[in-house]
């Protein structure tokens, strides 16, 4: 599973909910924190003295209950499926046939997940005779009451006729799968001229009870059979092959997709619509991408790496990859990034793109969720947590199995990138909260989807790689996958792969890495005297609520030209190391690898920073300088070092360097200002020209219209929005027809821009533009859209606005998705002050909304 808005990404992954639940990065002045006063001492006595208070970080949240892996008593050994759909009421029609076994003890009743269904019939099927079984239901348990006990040694066959009713189940979901409804139909009706008719599913973490009656537990595994019966006209794709499809005489087809592997329940999947299917291959294997079809043609663009990814990754693992076929689809309004569904992943229809829009992908677009989910059909699919508690024995390889494709695809540069990108994702999040890795103590499963499972987990490999090296570090991996095939495990199981290969105890990595919370928060120095380099490390984080963590890394120490590598391990909360030195060293790298998980604080001047952008070891260390100088660009030093970084090899570091050029306030006809100018006329990187209109855009003096008013006609979708966002701060700017040329745009990226520039610039002529458009905006949008039409209101005079004022107080209310119902929420609080009465309404739609994520945001406003 890759987060939700990736890009999530992701995500992987930003919640509008994320900005009311950060706090201060911790150690840093102004952190939050709380204080406990302890217990007097009994030996001290009346009026003693006390110990100190108890200071208790901020980010330390109270212990969820224990959450062990589910007791197995019945094992569901094969589900085999016959599926139709009534579109009008939005119900499956299904009969299931479950063999299961006793998994020890023999059992004469059986507990299976149901949720919401419509239970029309219950019977044992046996070799000669079917009988009905005696059964209870609550409408989320069926307990089946058997003819007799049966031991492990007999499977025996469950029949169950049932009617699942997905929309009249409660909606649930988190920030990473904002639904849990387990099945979809997405403009059933086909009422919405813009969007297909489908139907697919999203199973993690345990909705596919919701429309096939299972034991819903990552524990369980089984084959499975599914027959799919669709109008003609739409394709199906399921888990497996397609065993045959036969066309029926009531203008139907069925369909049947067989998984001859076992599976856990969760990675069930059909998806119904109207597609077109582009095929591939990899050593015989079909390799298939099912895309709406206007999107045919750039398909292979997008998903064409895939064969290339199959083979690397059965290369590093040593294990080909072990399914029939590999195929994956776009579905319209899904509930998370992308989903694992082995053999048919699953996407959001951010994979379907333009032409045009393909000039602003880069690798951490499309590319790195393909990655991502693939590697779960090793780590997840394969050899599958038992409990959500050890998710991450999932989520951190699909996380590192981004990094891995960017360093064989595209190199060091591109995946020190990756590496930068999630570290900050994680510690982001550590503001707010650290928990274990391996967490047993969770409120809900949903929790466990987050920065820790995924951006955590994979720095965390990561070190382990660095410090096992590859050759034992893919080793280990293989041993894993082999000794745990198509199993259930805990961490422990990946700990004995890596001691088993290496010979080495290393319970001290996994478990101040896997089982403790937090980080390092490191300060590091260094003097020289007679000859001698003296290195301080202090470790500075709360060591009582986090360890004194054993860190092997490498010093890298510079004289002059000539580099030194040193590999030391730090262990103790305050530690000096000695090297020799013939003179004072121009600069001394602290992790000079940049592979820890760790916040560090590193003495070093603006003369050693500059030398070590000079004389960096890849991306990491150049783009560190940049963000430790970003408030000394008005030095000559500096601004000469910032003008340079705009010509590096690497695009990053050139959007880096104008992110942070944005606080310059040289003259006008300054050199650093004709660089900026430059890059955003020329620079052949899209992501970059944007960057550069928006840092022209800060400068005080509005010199650049002309140049916004060119890139509005760029040939990048997110080149334009830049411009357009540029031209929204210039007062007066007379450019309308201009913007209004833009007005039928298809670019989601540029639709949004124009809805944050009329937000800003527009009056009573936009309001009926906000009301065509918004039937074209992805689901995705609408959280950020919703808003931007509330705000475009405001202009407008009251009596003019009923209707988008109705249309803002429908979707707070009803949308699917938490977020959308909070950006609609938003959008009609900006009207309040002129529209007294929307006061009750908004105090209305905060007393009746249900889900604890928007409750908790209404109650801080």
């Amino acid at each position: 599973m890759n987060y939700l808005l990736t890009g999530l990404c992701g995500l992987l992954l930003a919640s509008p909910l994320g900005v009311w639940a950060q706090k201060a990065r911790p150690g840093a002045p102004g952190s939050a924190s709380r204080t406990v006063q302890r217990h007097k001492s009994p030996a001290a006595g009346a009026g003693g003295p006390t110990a100190a208070p108890l200071v208790v970080p901020s980010w330390l949240q109270s212990e969820g209950p224990l959450q062990p892996a589910a007791t197995v008593l019945t094992e569901v050994n094969n589900t085999k499926l016959d599926l139709r759909f009534d579109y009008q009421k939005q119900y499956l029609l299904g009969t299931a046939i479950l063999t299961l076994r006793s998994h020890f003890y023999p059992q004469s009743q059986v507990v299976l997940d149901a949720k919401g269904f419509d239970v029309q019939k219950v019977e044992l099927v046996g070799e000669r005779k079917v009988k009905p079984l005696v059964y209870t239901y609550d409408k989320r348990q069926l307990t089946l009451t058997l003819d007799r006990p049966y031991s492990r040694t007999e499977a025996y066959q469950v029949r169950i006729v049932y009617v699942a009713k997905p929309n009249e189940l409660p909606a649930g979901g988190s920030a990473a799968i904002t639904a849990a409804k387990g099945l979809y139909f997405i403009n059933p009706l086909g009422l919405e001229k813009n969007k297909p008719r489908q139907i697919w599913t999203q199973g993690e973490t345990e909705s596919n009870s919701c429309w096939f009656p299972t034991i819903d537990r990552p524990n369980q595994r089984m084959t499975q059979e599914i027959s799919l019966t669709v109008e003609n006209q739409f394709k199906t794709l399921s888990n497996g092959s397609l065993i045959s499809s036969k066309t029926n005489s009531d203008g139907t087809r069925t369909d049947s997709w067989r998984q001859s592997q076992p599976q856990p329940p969760y990675l069930t999947s059909i998806v119904v619509g109207d597609y077109a299917i582009v095929s591939d291959v990899w050593r015989g294997k079909a390799v298939e991408y099912y895309v709406e079809p206007p999107y045919a043609a750039t398909a292979k663009a997008v998903f064409g790496h895939t064969p290339e990814m199959l083979e690397f990754f059965s290369k590093n693992l040593g294990m080909d990859y072990p399914w029939d076929k590999y195929a994956q689809v776009a579905v319209r309004d899904y509930v998370s990034g992308a989903m694992e569904n082995t053999t048919a992943v699953t996407h959001g229809t951010n994979v379907q793109v333009t032409r045009r829009e393909l000039l602003d992908a880069t690798y951490a677009g499309n590319e790195t969720i393909i990655a991502h989910e693939l590697v779960h059909h090793w780590f997840g699919d394969y050899v599958t947590c038992e409990s959500w508690s050890n998710l991450p024995l999932n989520e951190s390889f699909a996380d590192y199995g981004e990094y891995l494709w960017a360093e064989h695809k595209y190199g060091p540069e591109e995946a020190a990138l990756v590496q930068e990108t999630k570290l900050a994702s994680y510690l982001d999040e550590a503001q707010g909260k650290r928990e274990p890795l391996i967490r047993y103590h969770y409120n809900e499963r949903e929790d466990m989807f987050d920065r820790h499972s995924y951006a955590k987990g994979g720095r965390v490999l990561h070190m382990l790689r660095k410090y096992a090296g590859d050759d034992a570090f893919f080793a280990s991996l293989n041993r894993y996958l082999v000794q745990n095939k198509q199993s259930a495990v805990e961490i422990s199981k990946l700990r004995t792969a890596f001691e088993e290969t290496t010979g080495e105890d290393l319970m001290w990595f996994f478990d101040q890495w896997f089982l403790k919370r937090g980080h390092p928060e490191l300060h590091i120095s260094h003097s020289y005297a007679a000859g001698a380099l003296t290195l301080r490390v202090q470790q500075t984080q709360d060591t009582v609520y986090q360890p004194v963590y054993r860190l092997p890394v490498t010093v890298t120490v510079w004289q002059k030209d000539r580099s030194t590598d040193y590999r030391i391990t730090t262990s103790k909360a305050d530690q000096t190391f000695s090297f020799p030195a013939t003179e004072r060293p121009s600069l001394v790298k602290f992790d000079s690898e940049g592979q820890l998980l760790a916040q560090i604080d590193e003495d070093r001047t603006p003369d050693e920073l500059i030398f070590q952008f000079d004389h960096a070891r890849g991306y990491l260390q150049r783009s560190e300088v940049l963000e430790l100088l970003q408030n000394k660009t008005g030095e000559l030093p500096i601004s000469a070092l910032f003008r340079g970084a705009l010509d590096d090899k690497f695009w990053a570091i050139r959007r880096t360097a104008l992110e942070h050029l944005r606080r310059y306030r040289g003259p006008e006809g300054s050199a650093v200002r004709q660089a900026v100018l430059r890059v955003a006329t020329t620079d052949p990187n899209s992501q970059v020209r944007a960057q550069a209109l928006a840092t022209l855009a800060s400068f005080p003096d509005n010199a650049y219209r002309s140049t916004f008013l060119a890139a509005l006609t760029d040939s990048s979708y997110i080149v334009a929005a830049a411009a357009l966002a540029a031209v929204a701060k210039i007062p007066g700017s007379g450019v309308q027809p201009q913007v209004a040329a833009l007005d039928n745009t298809s670019s989601s990226v540029l639709l949004l821009a124009l809805a944050d520039y009329y937000a800003q610039n527009g009056a009573l002529n936009q309001y009926a533009w906000f009301l065509r458009r918004l039937p074209d905006v992805v689901e995705g949008d609408l959280y950020r859209y919703l808003q931007a039409f509330g705000a475009l209101m405001v202009n407008i005079p009251p009596v003019e606005r009923d209707k988008g004022q109705q249309l803002l107080e429908e979707y707070a209310r009803h949308a699917s998705r938490y977020d959308v119902r909070l950006g609609a929420y938003k959008g009609l609080a900006l009207l309040m002050p002129s529209t007294p009465e929307l006061k009750a309404t908004l105090q209305r739609i905060r007393e009746q909304e249900t889900d604890q994520r928007l409750k908790a945001f209404y109650n801080l406003m």
